[in-house]
């Protein structure tokens, strides 16, 4: 009985290695600068699992949070200092990305 739980157990970390594994990860480098976000329109291909690495270079914009409302994410940007956005794996279409105030934005569009 030690010897089926034990290769059921290895079966289960080997699939769960495999599905890791083929999961793409891109990570996508961003600034707020007096422009507001640069870029503000990136391509990603559906099935992406996408990690913004934000950082906020000026203080003469509102842009000192991002917030991905269709992803629930709010996170402050403090002046230069790197914050990482984790949106997790995305589907096909656009993915709109926001200052607090709504007022600067941008797009990941999945296609």
């Amino acid at each position: 009985m030690k010897n089926v739980l034990t290769i059921l157990i290895l079966c289960l970390m080997t699939l769960t290695a495999n599905a890791t594994d083929k999961e793409k990860i891109q990570t996508i480098n961003l600034s707020v600068t007096e422009k507001g976000f640069v870029p503000n329109k990136m391509s990603v291909k559906p099935g992406t699992h996408v990690i913004l690495k934000v950082i906020r270079k000026t203080d003469s914009t509102c842009a000192t949070e991002i917030k991905i409302s269709e992803k629930k994410i709010k996170k402050d940007l403090p002046i230069n200092k790197e914050v990482t956005v984790d949106i997790g794996v995305l589907e096909k279409g656009k993915i709109r990305f926001a200052c607090a105030m709504d007022m600067i934005s941008g797009f990941l569009i999945v296609e």
